[in-house]
Parts: C-alpha cells; structure tokens; sequence
C-alpha cells in the first residue's frame, strides 16, 4: 500500500497516540543504565572499563538482534511484534534479582542484555510504524513528537533511579562498604528492575487492548522481506553508520556524567546529587524535541540536523578543554543538541533508502550497536588518563560524522517524494 500526501489512515492519531507510549518506555529504560554504572561500579569495587560493560551488555543486543527483529517484525506485524517485545522485556526484569541474591555481575549484565533485546524488537517495529501513520511530509515531525516522550522517558530514569540506586547502603554518607551495605545496595537494584518489570507489564496489557486499532490503522501487509536487503542500499548504509555514531556519542556522555559532576576539579557534588542532575541531560533531549518538532515544518530537516551537529562538537570540545562549572553545564547543554538528532536520521535514511522500510528499520536499529561500542572506547581513555574529561573526544569525533552525514542528506533528493514505501508485512 502507498500513503499520499493527502492521505491519512483512519484512526491514525489515535494509533499514533497507542505507539508513543512505547517511545517513553524505552527511554525510561534506557536512561536507568546511567545511574546504574555509578551503582555497580561502587557495589561490585570496578574501573570505568568495567562498569561500562552495563552499557555494552545493553547496546550489543542492537547489534545482535535488530536483523533478526525485522524478520520477527516481517512475520508478526507491529502489534504482536510489540506486545512480545514487552513480554521479554518483563523476564529480562525478573532475572536481576537471581543476579544479586547470587552476587553475581555477569548475571545482571544478562538482565540487560534480555531487557534491551525486547527493546529492539520495539524499536524496529514502532519507529517506522510512528513514520507511516500519516503523511510523507509530517514524518519528522511525528517521529520527533513521539521521541520527546521517548526523553520524557529518558528524563525521569535517571532521576529516579539515581533516587532509588545511589542512596543507602554502599552510598550512605560516611559509609564503609560492608557485607551489610552491599547487600542495602544489592537489594535497591533489585527494587528499580522489579519495578520496571511491573511498569513493562502494565504498558503490554495496554497495547493488548489497542492492538485492533494500531492493526486498523498500520499499513497493509506485503511480502515478507529480508533485513539484509537492506545492504544493497548506500543510504541504508550510511543511515545506519549515523546512528551508531550518534548511539556512541549520546550513550558515552551519559554515561559519564554522573561521575563526571561528582568529580572534585567539577562540581564535587554528591553523587545522588550528580545523578539527578544527569536528567537535565535528558531533560534538554525532550525540550529540544518538541522544539524540533515545530522547526522542522518550517526548516529543512537536514540543515537542522547540520546545525545541531556542529554545535553538538563545540560542546564537546568545549568540555574536553576546560574544567569546573563550565565543563559540567556545556556537557549536560549537549542534550538539548541532540534532541532531533535520531528521529531525524531515521527519517531521512527511510526517505532516501532504496530498500523495503522493514530491511532499512532493522539496518538502522542495528547501527544502535554504537552505543555498546563507542562508550568502551571513551571509558578506556578516561582510564588511562585517569580523568573523564579527555574522553569527550570520543563524542567529539561522532559528532563531526554526523555533521557529514547531515550535509550529504541535504544535498540529496528524496526518493519518490510523493509516495510513502508500505514497511514490510504486520
């Protein structure tokens, strides 16, 4: 099925409005790794390298599950895709509390790799599904509205979960990390992942029973399609090369604030302190989104993206050279930059993409990889340096990529500007 311009599916907004649930989410999800790493690294006594693998574990199941995903997505259709994808996402839950009874890092490393397969399966089916539920020409602005929730996600995460993990126990001011400490801090992990199971089933009972109006709404099925033809399209390619730099760099950064603030040539703040404070991070993501959102009708998606790339760099340069208050508000202003960043990319990979939108999803879903990979770099630098600051030119480095990216797709024509390609079956 093609969708015009002047086209609309019936009951799209409301369907719309279903799918955007799963963008918050997500990113409720995803934002928790960053007070965590704070947490395991005190609770299981890790270097930078170590902790990060928190990361790793999380953004390796993009890379080891998107294709499969598109497949998954190609036979299940977008509801039953989603309702799955939140089912594993509650069992990934369940198994951190058998990780910390056992003491057990590698167990909740596992967790997260269960936890964050869910989500890629959700990631594949519901940002192209966001993109087709309308026009071609208020594509942008959909994806963008619905990954402002997605931060809205992204905000609240680390806030609460710094609340929940970086109090008590090992964190507890003067304290000594005992067998009885541990064990507090062991058993608030336990709490935030059980609570997020709940939160994960709750949300899977919802879109249970808006499956009919999501299926009613979505494009009509086709073929099933292969993820790897996704390979033989250059933007497909190029798109997804993007996103793994954007992953890497936005992921690095969060990753290291909470310890970055906390540090005493920063701000020396406490660490539940600097971990509330990484929601301004996030924070700046979702105010940047509806921002983008309203830009994006008026200005040129690519240039937007140019734009926000570049000033992205700057912020990074600006904190791997300077100290104090400085460092700490440039880099937590870096969220705001990347607000638009990966809707956008998305949006402008499928218009240009000459593979079926299913393959060109799962290719891109897969260039999330980045976020396991990108940040294992920047925390061995800072390793080594024994500072966080030097490994800001890990972001630094992405960012000009993108900036590359962002003025090659404003040079490029859309593909068949007038017609929306139909993703694959549902």
């Amino acid at each position: 099925m093609t969708t015009t311009d002047a086209a609309r599916p019936k009951g799209a907004g409301l369907a719309f409005a279903y799918v955007t649930t799963l963008f918050f989410a997500w990113g409720f999800a995803t934002s928790l790794i960053d007070p965590l790493i704070a947490a395991v690294k005190r609770v299981f006594d890790l270097n930078n390298a170590e902790a990060f693998l928190t990361t790793f574990a999380w953004f390796i199941a993009y890379g080891l599950m998107s294709l499969p995903a598109a497949s998954v997505l190609g036979k299940l259709g977008y509801s039953r895709s989603i309702i799955g994808a939140l089912i594993v996402m509650v069992a990934g839950c369940l198994i951190v509390p058998a990780a910390t009874a056992a003491d057990w890092y590698p167990g909740v490393l596992l967790a997260l790799f269960v936890i964050a397969s869910g989500v890629t399966l959700l990631q594949v089916a519901a940002n192209p599904l966001v993109a087709e539920l309308g026009t071609r020409k208020g594509s942008h602005m959909r994806l963008n509205l619905s990954q402002a929730f997605n931060s809205l996600g992204t905000t609240i995460g680390p806030w609460l979960g710094s609340h929940v993990l970086l109090t008590g126990g090992v964190f507890a001011a003067g304290a000594v990390v005992t067998a009885a400490s541990r064990s507090q801090s062991l058993r608030s992990i336990d709490m935030a992942f059980l609570g997020m199971g709940a939160f994960f089933a709750l949300i899977a009972v919802f879109i249970f029973t808006a499956r009919k109006k999501i299926n009613a709404a979505a494009p009509a099925a086709t073929e099933a399609v292969s993820p790897l033809k996704a390979l033989s399209s250059p933007w497909a390619v190029f798109g997804a090369l993007a996103i793994f730099l954007y992953v890497g760099s936005e992921v690095a950064i969060g990753g290291m604030l909470t310890n970055f603030l906390e540090s005493p040539d920063v701000l020396n703040a406490p660490i539940e302190t600097a971990g509330k404070m990484v929601a301004l991070y996030w924070g700046g993501a979702m105010v940047g989104r509806f921002i983008g959102s309203a830009v994006l009708t008026r200005v040129p998606a690519g240039i937007v993206l140019a734009v926000c790339t570049v000033v992205a760099a700057l912020l990074c340069l600006t904190v791997s050279q300077v100290g104090g208050p400085t460092a700490a508000y440039a880099a937590l202003s870096i969220g705001l930059f990347n607000s638009i960043m990966f809707p956008t990319i998305f949006t402008l990979t499928l218009e240009r993409s000459t593979a079926p939108t299913s393959a060109t999803s799962g290719l891109l879903v897969f260039g999330i990889i980045g976020g396991a990979l990108l940040p294992q770099v920047a925390a061995r630098i800072a390793d080594a340096a024994g500072a966080l600051q030097p490994a800001f030119i890990v972001p630094l480095l992405g960012y000009v990529g993108l900036t590359i990216f962002a003025i090659a797709a404003a040079r490029t024509k859309v593909r068949d500007a007038d017609v929306v390609k139909a993703p694959s079956p549902h």
